[in-house]
């Protein structure tokens, strides 16, 4: 929920994993690192890779 905006910021518990959850995606290993490619079509992906960006751009709490 911190990291939703507009509508999404309104989404009960319940909508907000089944739309996150259900995602369309595939976890890549390249090296050390795991990437999440999300489907381009999905009609969720522009909120959760934007939250997730966001979710990048706080401060280390540690």
């Amino acid at each position: 929920m911190l990291a939703l905006t507009g509508r999404a910021r309104l989404w009960e518990p319940r909508r907000l994993r089944f739309r996150l959850f259900s995602a369309a995606g595939q976890l890549a290993t390249t090296g050390r690192r795991r990437i999440l490619r999300l489907a381009r079509h999905w009609p969720w992906t522009c909120e959760i890779t934007a939250a997730l960006e966001r979710l990048a751009l706080l401060p280390d709490p540690g």
